[in-house]
């Protein structure tokens, strides 16, 4: 099995989703499938796109969800965008038999290397988030790599070294940064904000953070990412976030 770096360094580059002014425009999920399908994990493929059941690989998911005040009933609708969390522990890795799931030592990005995938799927079961996206044409497993090869690329302008679902986010509901670096943007944001790590109990240590919504006057106090429901649910059924983020990946 795959080991994880053994002598990581701080810095722990990842994303900041800000879920009060995400307007699940899906403009991160187009901009990533655009670079990457010539970039790094190249091509991004799609099976019978304009056919009765379209299926392909996208490395940003958003799902969208409707906020409900447990005393009032008032209700707001909150997209959640969902990708690899770049985990720290990431079981991804470790399950992985031929080494090509991976960590980086030197940023803490998690990649797979196509060229020794076998397609085993073993790494997608291990991932408790739903974020790996198997290739059915090329046989391998591919996820979100931060856009490893634009953040790194001094062709570019050094605005524009960002994953380009931060680019092209409309609203600016997508921070990119150093997440292991306390004097970071990203991290002072997170602690502006108190953002959160998504489904800690699983022990992944996630680096990837959220924003939560904030309230809009007093009929939304109680409203929090704890209370978000499905469509499907009643109000009073929202229960803790786990049952939340369990069915986000049940989609």
């Amino acid at each position: 099995m795959t080991q994880l770096p053994t002598s990581p360094t701080t810095k722990k580059l990842g994303l900041v989703i800000d879920l009060d002014i995400c307007v699940g425009c899906h403009a991160c999920a187009v901009n990533c499938k655009e670079w990457n399908t010539s970039g790094h994990s190249a091509p991004l493929t799609d099976l019978d796109p304009y056919g009765a059941k379209p299926k392909g690989v996208w490395f940003n998911r958003i799902h969208t969800f409707e906020a409900v005040s447990a005393e009032t009933g008032t209700s707001r609708t909150v997209h959640f965008p969902k990708s690899c969390l770049h985990c720290e522990d990431a079981p991804c890795v470790t399950v992985c038999p031929t080494g090509a799931s991976y960590k980086r030592e030197e940023d803490g990005i998690v990649l797979v290397n196509a060229e020794t995938c076998i397609g085993c799927k073993l790494c997608s079961w291990a991932c408790p988030y739903g974020a790996r996206e198997f290739d059915e044409d090329e046989g391998v497993m591919k996820k979100c790599t931060l856009c490893v090869d634009r953040i790194y690329n001094k062709e570019l302008p050094e605005e524009s070294r960002v994953p380009a679902c931060v680019s092209t986010c409309p609203p600016g509901a997508r921070h990119f940064g150093d997440l292991g670096d306390p004097n970071s943007d990203v991290s002072k944001l997170v602690a502006a904000r108190e953002g959160y790590a998504l489904m800690p109990e699983q022990g992944t240590k996630p680096v990837n953070r959220y924003l939560p919504p904030r309230a809009r006057g007093p009929e939304m106090a109680a409203a929090s990412p704890r209370m978000l429901q499905h469509k499907d649910d009643q109000p009073n059924g929202a229960g803790l976030l786990a049952r939340w983020v369990d069915r986000i990946l049940s989609e």
